[in-house]
């Protein structure tokens, strides 16, 4: 099974625009999705799907997953608002106010978490969402389980876009998913770059955005003192394939753009490919 993923959309970026900029880059990642061989067979929109928040950008977004050959599943950032994505999106199951639910397919459970907290940039979850994730987890624990979550819980080194491993939702969260073996991922975004890392003995893998970038500083930063560097970049826009076999997930990496080509499968290439391939067990 192959799961598509994007995130950070920020439609409605430019509120006036219908063109708008973030508008293409998704369009263009869609398109790629879409075009794809072996085709995705879900793809997982994971938070900040639109800028501000409001139902016309939210409209825009769902006509621009409308014609998706897979189906489009969804979670929450902190650029969201409930309210209007509910009404824009209202077959998407909730619960207990927040946008938690779950999917199975091909053997895998994928659980969604809402790490919004309105009004914070950084994330969140509370006693009753994680009383929620704790449940879903404990009912059925020998079901392969992939976590789907906007905010990684984890320091990432981009100092202006870290999470604090001390901050009390994390610890929520750690707490909920300690001693399930039955977790075989966590995937997020918010960060605007791919990042993997591992955390309490389980894989998180963040996708970069479709929206344009966070750039690659790890040194310090200091909010008193503007020193110039790149913050945002306009890389090509990003998405994610994690791949399910049955036991592992693999996750890969990549652009929506035309790569430069510097070897072809043809006569030139077809004895080392079945070399390799000969090496294999039977």
């Amino acid at each position: 099974m192959l799961i598509a993923q994007v995130t950070d959309i920020h439609l409605g970026f430019d509120p006036e625009n219908p063109e708008e900029f973030n508008r293409q880059r998704l369009d263009q990642v869609i398109r790629h999705l879409s075009a794809m061989r072996p085709q995705p067979d879900l793809l997982l929109a994971t938070g900040d799907l639109v800028d501000r928040g409001d139902s016309e950008s939210y409209r825009r977004l769902r006509d621009a997953f409308a014609g998706c050959p897979f189906p489009v599943l969804y979670c929450l950032g902190n650029h969201d608002l409930r309210e209007n994505f509910a009404e824009c999106f209202p077959e998407t199951p909730t619960a207990d106010g927040f946008v938690q639910y779950e999917h199975e397919l091909s053997g895998l459970r994928i659980l969604f978490l809402d790490t919004l907290e309105e009004g914070r940039h950084g994330g969140a979850f509370c006693e009753t969402r994680a009383a929620w994730l704790k449940a879903r987890l404990a009912e059925k624990p020998d079901v392969k389980t992939l976590i789907t979550m906007h905010h990684p819980p984890v320091e990432v080194g981009v100092e202006w876009m870290n999470t604090h491993p001390d901050e009390p939702w994390v610890q929520r969260v750690a707490e909920a998913v300690d001693g399930h073996d039955q977790i075989v991922g966590i995937i997020c975004g918010h960060v605007h770059r791919p990042i993997s890392v591992g955390w309490r003995g389980k894989t998180i893998s963040i996708c970069a955005s479709t929206a344009p970038q966070v750039a690659l500083d790890l040194s310090r930063i200091d909010p008193e003192k503007p020193d110039g560097r790149p913050m945002i970049i306009a890389d090509p826009p990003a998405y994610a394939l994690h791949r399910w076999n049955g036991r592992e997930l693999v996750s890969h990496f990549d652009t929506a753009e035309d790569h430069d080509v510097l070897a072809r499968f043809d006569a030139t290439m077809q004895d080392l490919v079945r070399n390799l391939l000969n090496e294999r067990p039977v």
